[in-house]
C-alpha cells in the first residue's frame, strides 16, 4: 500500500498589512484599524526592543531638526500619526491613505489587544495618587491584563538604575510611560538596550486621563481635526503655531514640485 497522506489542514497565518512611508524624511506607518491587532502581535514576535511612537505634526518638525529624536523615530517599530495635517500631507505627496489615531483611543486598543492574550503592562510616570487610580481603572477595564509593576515619574536620579532593573526583570509586553519622566521619549531612547524586550510607548497625559484628572478630546472634534483648539486655550502660546503650520504647507508644495 502507498504511504498514507497527511490530511491535516494547512493553516496559513494572516498577511499583516503594514506599510511604511518616508514623509518629509520621517518614517510613518500606515495601519488600518482592523489590521492593528495583527500588526501588534506581529511586532511582538520579534522579541526585541520595540518602541512605538505617536507622531504629531510638531513631533515631525522636531524629528527633522533634532538628531537624537530623529534617530529614536527612525528606529521605532511602529510610528503612528495622530495629527490630521500628517494624514492630508501624506495623501498630497504620495496619494496614499494613512490612518490617524487619537492617542487615548490607540492605547485603549493596545491594552485590549494585550488583554485578549493575557499579556502584561508596566506603568511608569505620573504622581502617586494618579498612578494608583490609573492602575485601578485599568484593572477594572482590562481584568485579564497583568500589571506587573509601576513607579511614579518624579523619581530621583540615583533610583533610575533600580527602576530600569525592575522593568527588565518584570519583562512587560508593554511599558507605558507618561508625564514626570525626565527626558520624555528620550528617556526610552537613552535606556533602550537596558529595558529588556517588549513594546514601549510614551504619551504625556495618558495617566491623567486614565485617572479622570483630565479629559481627552471628543471623537467628533478629533475627527474634524479641531482638538488643537482646546490645547490652545489651555496654553495660549500654542496659537503661535499657526506660523510653522503655514511653513509646513509651503514645504509640502516644495516637495510636491521639486523633490522626487
Amino acid at each position: 500500500m502507498g504511504a498514507k497522506k497527511d490530511l491535516t489542514p494547512i493553516v496559513e497565518e494572516p498577511v499583516v498589512v503594514r506599510q511604511r512611508v518616508n514623509f518629509l524624511k520621517v518614517p510613518i506607518d500606515i495601519v488600518a484599524p482592523d489590521e492593528l491587532s495583527d500588526v501588534i502581535y506581529d511586532i511582538l514576535k520579534e522579541n526585541k526592543e520595540l518602541n512605538i511612537v505617536l507622531l504629531s505634526l510638531w513631533d515631525l518638525f522636531r524629528a527633522r531638526r533634532n538628531s537624537e529624536y530623529r534617530y529614536y523615530v527612525t528606529r521605532a517599530s511602529l510610528v503612528i500619526p495622530i495629527s490630521k495635517s500628517l494624514i492630508s500631507g501624506i495623501k498630497f505627496l504620495t496619494g496614499k491613505k494613512a490612518h490617524r489615531y487619537m492617542p487615548f483611543d490607540f492605547i485603549i486598543r493596545m491594552l485590549n489587544i494585550l488583554e485578549k492574550r493575557e499579556l502584561s503592562c508596566y506603568l511608569l510616570g505620573g504622581r502617586t495618587k494618579v498612578l494608583l487610580k490609573t492602575e485601578k481603572n485599568i484593572k477594572l477595564t482590562f481584568p485579564k491584563l497583568r500589571i506587573v509593576g509601576r513607579f511614579t515619574g518624579n523619581f530621583k536620579k540615583q533610583d533610575e538604575g533600580t527602576i530600569i532593573k525592575a522593568i527588565k526583570k518584570a519583562s512587560p509586553s508593554l511599558l507605558l510611560v507618561g508625564k514626570g519622566v525626565r527626558g520624555r521619549e528620550r528617556w526610552i531612547a537613552r535606556n533602550n538596550m537596558s529595558l529588556g524586550h517588549g513594546m514601549r510607548l510614551w504619551c504625556s497625559d495618558i495617566f491623567d486621563v486614565f485617572a479622570e484628572k483630565k479629559k481627552h478630546p471628543s471623537q467628533s472634534s478629533f475627527d474634524k481635526g479641531l482638538e488643537w483648539i482646546g490645547y490652545c486655550f489651555q496654553n495660549p502660546l500654542k496659537f503661535f503655531r499657526i506660523f510653522p503650520y503655514i511653513g509646513y504647507k509651503f514645504m509640502l508644495l516644495f516637495y510636491k514640485l521639486f523633490v522626487k
